[in-house]
């Protein structure tokens, strides 16, 4: 009797843990299904709020145009430019936005008939130097674009593209956006990261007036870029004058500027005022951080366009 009331116990004591693990992982998949269900709607929520930041964003733009009262030019004096943080109730999102029409248009620089525009292609040249870049960036990049298949010295087409793992061919077409400058032999992750805030590809075509070449906004061009517009010109302090100037003062003529007289030389090679812009905007909910980046248009009353969208 001993021995069947022991072997009982034991089958208790066995059952009696068997239901404590099975309770347990019960417990244990509720909670992970209730923390998935959770962060899924955090997700959810912050990427709506990201793309409320967008069109946040779009009515910054068109206040901002609002505010110049039919005067042309656009600066970083103005409310777009300052960075942009609200509280949403459930989470908050922050906005930020650039002038793409203060850079660099690089489908100016190049051309798929490989004549570009002299002033962009030099530019993009003197702006390789300035970064430190090294100049044989220009012939792979141009060779990306233009239709030719015969590579250029420090070049790069199919006969290059298809030796990679996986291969692929070069555009040979504008450039569509400036990720793609990844695919182009020699722009490494530290090149783009340099580049980024000097060089756009929205500016020129038809999407864009159809100008074939894209003139660039000296009120909030870089540093870099304001130095590689011209080798002698922007020798001395010059670029610093302008950003010193820039800092309470709109430049909307190249005459008449006290101290900046100089700059009448890139009269019809720059301009004052943009109307396209990168928009980015941040949406955070708990642990949650959805991002959307847009490339919009701003044109008077006219609907803004959107060239370029994207969600990560």
């Amino acid at each position: 009797m001993k021995g069947e009331r022991g072997f009982a116990l034991v089958i208790t004591l066995i059952v009696t843990a068997l239901l404590v693990a099975l309770l347990v992982e019960f417990v244990n998949e509720v909670y992970v299904d209730t923390s998935h269900s959770h962060n899924f709607v955090a997700s959810q929520q912050a990427s709506i709020l990201a793309e409320s930041g967008i069109v946040g964003g779009i009515k910054l733009l068109q206040l901002s145009a609002a505010m110049r009262q039919g005067k042309i030019y656009s600066s970083l004096l103005e409310p777009w430019a300052k960075p942009q943080s609200y509280d949403a109730g459930v989470g908050s999102v922050t906005i930020s936005i650039e002038e793409e029409s203060g850079k660099l248009d690089l489908n100016s620089a190049v051309s798929q008939t490989g004549i570009p525009d002299d002033f962009s292609k030099q530019t993009a040249q003197r702006l390789l130097r300035k970064l430190e870049l090294s100049p044989d960036l220009y012939d792979t990049l141009a060779d990306w674009a233009d239709t030719g298949d015969a590579p250029r010295t420090a070049g790069a087409e199919a006969s290059y593209y298809s030796t990679l793992k996986p291969p692929y061919l070069a555009h040979n077409d504008r450039l569509d956006t400036v990720e793609e400058l990844a695919l182009v032999k020699g722009f490494t992750p530290q090149v783009l990261t340099k580049l980024k805030s000097c060089v756009t590809v929205y500016g020129s075509g038809p999407a864009f007036g159809a100008s074939p070449t894209a003139m660039i906004n000296i009120n909030t061009a870089p540093k870099e870029l304001l130095a590689a517009l011209d080798e002698t010109l922007m020798s001395g302090d010059l670029v610093d004058r302008i950003l010193e100037y820039r800092k309470t003062k709109v430049i909307e003529k190249l005459a008449n500027i006290t101290g900046l007289e100089a700059l009448m030389q890139l009269q019809g090679k720059v301009n004052f005022q943009g109307s396209v812009y990168r928009i980015h905007a941040e949406g955070k909910v708990g642990e949650s951080v959805s991002v959307a980046e847009a490339v919009v248009s701003i044109a008077g009353t006219i609907k803004p366009t959107v060239h370029y969208w994207r969600e990560y």
